[in-house]
């Protein structure tokens, strides 16, 4: 995962848990599905796995060798927050998807570099940072307006 550091360096972060205790990827956590609609009305499902709490956000997607193209990894935010990540120990390049408090993606960061201390950011609040395989919004062509439809935007309206 690209750390969260969501609320000034928290969440997936670099505050709350230390870091430098993280050594290895965090077990498989449970999962919902989410489906993004892009502008062309296609629709892309994916499995990711919820990251809820500060250290499960903490962790996230680190030492992962890899994430499969139908698959990834949410941070809810709650209430709705600029999001604030990076890619510390994270092997694999990621897509950050940035949604706002309705489903709609107000921002996105294409294949993030690994292991990049560079602080990347939603820019906007946002209610949720879904971490997909890097390259894969370009592919789908899902970008910026684009329709995320789980449980917390609601449902297909």
């Amino acid at each position: 995962m690209g750390i969260c550091l969501a609320a000034g360096i928290a969440g997936g972060s670099a505050v709350g848990v230390a870091a430098a205790a993280i050594t290895g990827p965090q077990a498989k956590l449970p999962t919902e599905t989410i489906t993004i609609v892009n502008q062309h009305g296609k629709r892309f499902t994916f499995t990711v796995e919820k990251a809820l709490t500060p250290k499960q956000q903490e962790i996230g997607l680190m030492f992962r060798k890899s994430v499969a193209a139908d698959e990834g990894m949410i941070f809810p935010w709650n209430p709705p927050q600029v999001s604030e990540m990076w890619m510390k120990n994270t092997l694999v390049p990621l897509d950050m998807v940035f949604v706002g408090p309705h489903g709609t993606i107000r921002h996105i960061a294409n294949e993030t570099v690994p292991q990049s201390l560079r602080i990347i950011s939603s820019h906007v609040k946002v209610a949720a940072t879904i971490e997909l395989q890097g390259g894969i919004t370009a592919k789908d062509d899902i970008d910026v307006g684009d329709k995320v439809i789980g449980p917390q935007f609601g449902d297909d309206k």
